[in-house]
């Protein structure tokens, strides 16, 4: 539908066409800053064509192939955006369609730092400073689990790109891994020397990185 999602930390996303700029519609809800959103597509918009399987493919017709690849995680359906805010909630929207929330998703107790779409788009993760992660449906936003096990606030998280693990990054300094059919505690990577901002996962799926206030970046294996 060649629309931006734009936000600030304010109580509204703003939805404009990427060609002209044009205001298209403001989604409100939200009673304090948002401060994160994701898109059900944002893993295809992210490794565009790129397929961790091949090697050494021709470069011809990247464009169509990488919109094969948005319509493939895109599927028939319509896109999905999710937004996470300072007043503990997050709402599902379908900005193409329409400004008004598709659902409220409440179960946070504090800020919430960051939202994001499995790379099928079938689930969603918010991480807290109520020092959980939570797991979302994708489609119609019913809460499913919390993983608990992180001590202070969790500011990252990110899956793997076969929706099977899920990677969070926390205050307390450490990185943990989860299962997602179990939603258990796999792995806690401990290493850093104090707290871990952001983690991100390669699309390959070898491959974790984190990084903190120490200073340093870490690459683990999975």
């Amino acid at each position: 539908d060649h629309l931006i999602a734009v936000t600030k930390q304010w109580y509204q996303r703003r939805v404009r066409g990427p060609k002209d700029g044009v205001l298209c519609r403001t989604l409100q809800g939200h009673a304090h800053w948002v401060n994160t959103m994701a898109l059900n597509t944002d893993y295809a918009i992210r490794i565009g064509n790129w397929d961790p399987s091949l090697q050494g493919k021709n470069e011809t017709g990247v464009a169509s192939d990488a919109l094969s690849v948005y319509k493939k995680f895109s599927g028939s359906g319509e896109e999905f955006m999710v937004s996470g805010s300072d007043d503990f909630t997050m709402f599902l929207w379908s900005p193409a369609s329409s400004d008004k929330p598709l659902c409220r998703m409440t179960g946070h107790q504090q800020i919430i730092n960051q939202v994001m779409f499995s790379p099928n788009g079938r689930r969603i993760a918010s991480a807290s400073f109520d020092k959980s992660v939570k797991v979302w449906d994708g489609r119609t936003g019913k809460y499913i689990s919390t993983l608990r096990g992180h001590v202070k606030a969790v500011y990252q998280v990110s899956w793997s790109a076969d929706n099977k693990l899920l990677v969070s990054g926390s205050a307390d300094s450490t990185v943990k891994v989860w299962c997602m059919k179990t939603f258990a505690l796999l792995q806690d990577l401990a290493g850093h020397a104090d707290e871990v901002y952001t983690v991100d996962w390669s699309p390959c799926g070898s491959r974790v990185v984190s990084g903190g206030k120490d200073r340093v970046l870490k690459l683990w294996r999975s």
